[in-house]
């Protein structure tokens, strides 16, 4: 019987993360995996980071990494266990602003978009920057906040003002700046990837916001995504080395591009939209890959 380690942010105290947490668990035990639970910080507390320690008697044969401690990943990796996702991976899907760099040199369209930039104080002294930007996109234009979740801290500025007044919010160095596609007002796709298929689909709609998140009211639909999409939802994924993904897809002029990647996106909307288990094909996708 093989082996794992779940591992888990153990300050996220949520019925939505534990439910994901228990579905997986169950998901290995159904594939005769014995899978133990851990949170970061007990993890942490064991990792001979400074012993120089090496007897893993209890060492597992992979860990599912279900989190988004990346330097935690990377000790990991460095002490010799199989993760998934990668660090390099986590790392890039988690900060949307080194998610559209390390895609940048590629063919996979995407919305334009500029990072903010460097500043050393607590907050802009000015945001003259945005003229710049403004010039490039114009209004209205969408900031995000990096390492947002569940469409959480991406919104939408009319005019310079609001853009101002948003980007102080944010903080320095922390968020990104792109165009807003009218197109694609509240409508988006998720794409589940796991190795190199898509396993499935689904497509999201809210007439009432221009996020089209499930968590912020947008309507689910079972989707069969096309050619195109799949090859940009696989391209992304195999240039950022990700193991599996929710890929999340828009459009302009009728042609789609990437939105955003999600490295451990939570699959229960796209379960109950589509029947598919994801849970289920990532064990036994990490079953195949050790």
């Amino acid at each position: 019987m093989k082996q794992g380690w779940l591992i888990v942010n153990g300050f996220l105290d949520s019925p939505k993360f534990d439910e994901i947490y228990n579905w997986i668990m169950d998901a290995a035990k159904t594939n005769d995996i014995e899978m133990r639970k851990l949170t970061n910080d007990q993890v942490t507390s064991i990792l001979p980071i400074s012993t120089g320690e090496t007897d893993w008697r209890s060492k597992p044969d992979f860990v599912l990494f279900w989190d988004k401690d990346v330097k935690l990943a990377r000790m990991l990796e460095a002490e010799g266990f199989k993760v998934f996702n990668s660090a390099d991976a986590i790392e890039a899907c988690d900060n949307k602003s080194l998610t559209f760099i390390k895609l940048k040199d590629t063919d996979i369209p995407m919305p334009v978009t500029f990072n903010a930039p460097l500043c050393f104080e607590e907050k802009y002294p000015d945001y003259t920057f945005l003229l710049q930007i403004e010039n490039k996109i114009g209004y209205p234009m969408i900031l995000k906040k990096n390492e947002g979740s569940f469409g959480n801290e991406v919104f939408l500025a009319k005019d310079f003002n609001e853009a101002a007044s948003i980007a102080e919010s944010l903080g320095p160095n922390s968020f990104i700046m792109q165009e807003f596609i009218e197109e694609s007002k509240g409508k988006s796709a998720r794409l589940q990837v796991v190795g190199d298929k898509v396993i499935t689909s689904m497509k999201l709609t809210n007439e009432e916001d221009f996020k089209s998140n499930v968590t912020g009211g947008g309507k689910m639909e079972k989707y069969e995504p096309t050619d195109e999409e799949k090859e940009i939802a696989l391209k992304a994924c195999k240039k950022l080395g990700l193991d599996f993904a929710g890929v999340d897809i828009i459009w302009k002029e009728n042609k789609p591009l990437l939105c955003e990647i999600n490295s451990n996106a939570h699959f229960k909307n796209i379960f109950d939209c589509t029947g598919v288990d994801a849970a289920d094909a990532i064990i036994k996708y990490i079953l195949k890959k050790i």
